[in-house]
């Protein structure tokens, strides 16, 4: 496990490759529309979610699924935000989680709660895996998906944000297969384009760097955007804010880090 530094505000965030887990400031933002399942969660008061045909719902506890527009809005200034990567688990499975979920909303508000104060309390060693993750904050471990083994090596290919961005072409040549025969395959396993899974991976990985002093444009260029502008429109688009007012929101943010995908472990093979 890997932490960064940050003051003691109470303010942390788990990423593993499946999940995330954050508490910290929710700022004001703009409509958003992430490619994970998202579970708000108040520390205090109510949120309040609106989504993009307008309904309105208030609870202590939320749930959004995955590339879906909405925007929220919290009474207290700091929120508890559980996410999971739609493609780490069989489908049926988060439409299954959201209404166990919303079904008794009080006691798993609390039991994400106070997976948050465990969090706080004791010091985060070793590895996270998904399921201890899911048990944590859930009650139960969600069953794992199996991919296709070569959407499998494509996802580790564009999980690596290092050297030249992988492309359908980079990635169709590496499995072994036509550019338009791997298209297919992988929306057919993971359930959306290649396209927008590369754009949102990208934009995921953004949060690794949250609470650091960094040179903007020059992260933008090492995480795969071709310019300043396509980045500040994506990070807009799928969390709402402006790269700059994520940043700032994060500065006593303790980053946690945890954990190899299968897919991390194909690529080297």
């Amino acid at each position: 496990m890997d932490a960064s530094s940050g003051r003691d505000s109470g303010h942390l965030m788990l990423i593993t490759p499946d999940r995330v887990f954050y508490a910290g400031l929710l700022g004001r933002p703009r409509q958003r529309c992430s490619g994970a399942f998202h579970v708000y969660v108040a520390l205090t008061g109510n949120l309040r979610l609106t989504s993009e045909g307008g309904e309105t719902c208030e609870g202590e506890l939320l749930v959004v699924q995955p590339n879906r527009q909405h925007t929220i809005e919290s009474d207290y200034r700091t929120v508890v935000v559980v996410t999971v990567e739609p493609e780490s688990v069989p489908p049926g499975t988060l439409d299954r989680l959201a209404n166990g979920l919303a079904k008794d909303a009080a006691a798993s508000a609390h039991r994400v709660r106070t997976a948050y104060a465990e969090l706080r309390q004791r010091p985060l060693s070793g590895e996270v895996n998904s399921a201890g993750f899911d048990r944590l904050c859930f009650g139960q471990a969600l069953p794992q998906r199996t991919l296709d083994p070569r959407v499998v090596k494509a996802i580790a290919l564009i999980n690596r944000f290092s050297g030249e961005p992988a492309t359908a072409e980079s990635c169709a040549a590496a499995v072994g297969l036509s550019t338009s025969r791997f298209l297919h395959l992988f929306k057919d396993e993971t359930d959306i384009s290649f396209r927008s899974f590369r754009a949102w991976k990208r934009a995921r990985h953004l949060l690794h760097f949250a609470n650091q002093d960094l040179n903007l444009a020059h992260l933008a260029q090492d995480i795969g955007y071709p310019d300043s502008t396509h980045f500040s429109h994506s990070i807009r688009r799928f969390y709402g804010l402006k790269p700059r007012a994520i940043f700032s929101g994060s500065r006593d943010l303790a980053i946690y880090r945890s954990g190899e995908t299968q897919a991390d472990l194909a690529v080297a093979r």
